[in-house]
């Protein structure tokens, strides 16, 4: 905020200083052609929100000098062909001589005061990991050879963490006994004890993806960072990435498949869509609302627990289809003849209506607008049984529509449950806006077609 007030006002007098224009004429400005205090109040909340969407505030401690210098001059082009190409559209031209430098002025100044200030916090950040004032406890899941080759490299390169120890999963032992802090069934006890941040799951070269996925469940409880070594399939794939620790590649778990830009445009659109959505279809919804009462006794809203990204609960919200009381506490799953469904429900199902009332879990950050229908904890426990990778899905918020539910449509068996994880786990490895935009474009398409059943 500070370095966009700086340019603003070094950016008006170079105006006034080059080109000799009236900075005040009544307390307004040609530059651009708005009152010169409220574009002062103005230009600053622009250049943060542009500094948003480019992801540089999501995980600002882990970025690299590298990271903090390439974001600062993406967002310094962007705000100033912002700010020449739209703001200035009534301006008089002098010169493109003069517009063109005057444009390349603008980018200097924020390129220069932000970079500034972000260089001045960075330094102060890397000093306080270098004195350890600052650091990330970290815990390794594994005490063979290849947690040894971790916490050698961890020792050398991890600037930013700290060994705690080692967690046994077996009886091999190639790190020092006095190092390993007890096993898996006391990993609650670990984390708390010593307030872990990070923990990286290194297995022996023997051990099988069901250990491995076993260990996962149990870490994502707890609000740590996810990683672990990687196999052959996860080099291949391009999962594998070098980490700040060192030249060992280490595949996240908890970090998104996107860029961070891509993050935080993508949370952007899903706040504005549903805000907007919710507006525009109030009318629609009280209706709706209207039709379940009369139809049925009960709530016109349902409630239900699901399971949301890192594996935390959420309560997640839909209009009532079913008649009061068509579980009475056994889970069951739906089908497209169900005779627990009202007849109004049908209709809502059928065009995907029930659903509209999520929009509100979007905007409070349960939910995307795209990203993997969540599940109930009971269905994910028998998921898991055959498909124990479900894990992975904990990584990104769940969606009001996905790959997998337009694929497979409504899961009414186990088994089309793990046929649309799959397709799940093909759209997290392939997250982008522009897939986003494509699934939306189908699920539009299967909901006027009447196909939500």
């Amino acid at each position: 905020m500070l370095a966009s007030l700086l340019v603003w006002i070094a950016f008006v007098i170079f105006r006034k200083t080059v080109n000799d224009i009236q900075i005040f004429d009544g307390a307004r400005i040609f530059i651009p052609n708005y009152d010169y205090f409220t574009s002062l109040i103005f230009f600053p909340f622009c250049c943060v929100f542009v500094h948003y969407l480019s992801g540089f505030y999501l995980n600002p401690l882990k970025k690299s000098r590298i990271n903090v210098i390439l974001s600062t001059i993406s967002s310094s082009a962007i705000i100033a062909l912002s700010v020449f190409f739209v703001l200035k559209l009534g301006d008089v031209v002098v010169s493109y001589e003069y517009f063109y430098f005057s444009l390349l002025v603008l980018f200097g100044l924020l390129f220069c005061f932000t970079y500034l200030f972000r260089n001045i916090i960075f330094s102060q950040i890397q000093n306080n990991y270098k004195t350890k004032k600052w650091t990330n406890n970290t815990l390794i899941i594994g005490t063979g050879d290849n947690a040894k080759k971790i916490a050698d490299d961890i020792e050398k390169h991890g600037q930013q963490n700290t060994l705690v120890g080692f967690v046994a999963t077996n009886k091999k032992v190639g790190v020092p006994p006095e190092m390993i802090l007890g096993n898996m069934t006391q990993i609650a006890y670990i984390i708390e004890k010593y307030d872990v941040h990070e923990t990286i799951v290194v297995l022996d070269d023997d051990a099988d993806e069901q250990q491995l996925f076993k260990i996962i469940n149990l870490l994502y409880r707890f609000n740590i960072d996810i990683q672990f070594t990687p196999r052959l399939y996860e080099i291949l794939i391009g999962s594998a990435k070098i980490t700040h620790m060192g030249i060992i590649p280490l595949v996240s778990i908890t970090n998104p498949s996107m860029s961070d830009w891509e993050v935080s445009v993508k949370r952007f659109v899903d706040i504005v869509f549903s805000l907007i959505s919710l507006l525009l279809l109030s009318p629609f919804l009280i209706y709706f609302m209207l039709l379940i009462k009369r139809d049925s006794k009960g709530p016109v809203f349902y409630r239900q627990e699901r399971i949301g990204r890192y594996g935390r609960p959420f309560n997640i919200l839909k209009f009532r289809t079913m008649y009061l009381g068509s579980e009475n506490g056994t889970p069951k799953l739906s089908s497209a003849n169900d005779d627990r469904i009202t007849q109004i429900g049908r209709t809502l199902r059928k065009y995907r209506i029930d659903e509209i009332p999520q929009f509100w879990n979007i905007l409070k950050g349960d939910m995307s607008l795209v990203g993997p229908r969540p599940e109930r904890r009971y269905y994910i426990n028998r998921i898991i049984e055959d498909a124990p990778y479900y894990c992975l899905l904990y990584k990104i918020r769940p969606g009001l529509t996905s790959w997998g539910p337009i694929k497979i449509g409504y899961s009414d068996t186990i088994e089309k449950m793990i046929e649309r994880l799959n397709y799940d786990i093909i759209y997290m490895e392939n997250m982008s806006l522009l897939t986003d935009m494509k699934i939306l474009m189908y699920t539009i398409e299967i909901i006027f077609k009447g196909k939500g059943v």
